[in-house]
């Protein structure tokens, strides 16, 4: 996988029209882009067909969470509008979890396209040890984190949305073939905005991620593209160090 593959660039614009623009201009540069739940819920599943549409590999982030019996048709209709990857909360358990990865598999064997990767979000990256303690999750991100991911890989799932801290401790866990992908990601000289457990592009890939998910310090740059391809470099220089 080529470093340009390992870059997800986060769509969160408040239009179709300007993520279309902004992914046209980025697409050489960019391996991934992820609409989340701003951008659908202002305009629907028509960005994401477009995208696919035009060749644009597309992470669905709508983080699924609810009965199995849902998340499974939702995770039908993802499968039928190309998406590459998908992903659902580690915290709605097993049984949804696996659901989720079935229907994945049913859907794209059905369709006769290759199946999305189905991740497990365990922790937001804006949350602290104190926020978790708060909702009643014990032991803090270095137990939680973890543990959900065996928990994702034992459902049947591809692998995780996790912050750069725990990539380490998933891989001792989960090995090295579960998918590691990590927001949270700022270069040296971003503003962390509201993520809490945040890294470098380089730190990341250098930590174990397979992955890196940026938003901001792309999207809301002077110059998008530049700002796309320092990072891509980054990611470079880290895969031949690592």
């Amino acid at each position: 996988m080529s470093a340009k593959d390992k870059l997800i660039v986060a769509l969160d614009l408040p239009s179709a029209a300007a993520a279309a623009r902004l992914a046209e201009s980025l697409r050489e540069r960019v391996g991934v882009f992820k609409v989340g739940s701003e951008l659908f819920t202002a305009e629907g599943p028509v960005l994401v067909r477009y995208l696919v549409t035009n060749g644009a590999k597309v992470f669905l982030d709508l983080k699924f969470h609810d009965i199995p019996n849902t998340v499974r048709a939702a995770t039908r209709e993802a499968v039928q509008m190309g998406v590459s990857m998908l992903n659902v909360h580690a915290a709605g358990g097993r049984a949804m979890m696996a659901a989720a990865a079935e229907s994945a598999r049913e859907a794209s064997n059905a369709l006769h396209i290759p199946p999305p990767l189905v991740l497990g979000v365990t922790v937001l990256t804006s949350l602290t040890g104190e926020d978790l303690q708060e909702i009643g999750m014990e032991g803090g991100t270095e137990n939680a984190v973890p543990r959900l991911a065996r928990l994702a890989q034992a459902a049947g799932l591809d692998g995780v949305v996790a912050s750069p801290r725990e990539i380490a401790a998933i891989r001792r866990a989960c090995g090295p073939g579960f998918v590691i992908v990590t927001p949270g990601i700022r270069p040296a000289t971003a503003e962390a905005n509201d993520q809490a457990r945040i890294a470098t592009p380089g730190a990341a890939i250098q930590a174990g991620a397979d992955f890196i998910v940026v938003g901001r310090p792309i999207t809301a740059a002077p110059d998008p593209v530049a700002a796309a391809a320092a990072i891509v470099a980054e990611v470079g220089k880290a895969l031949t160090t690592s």
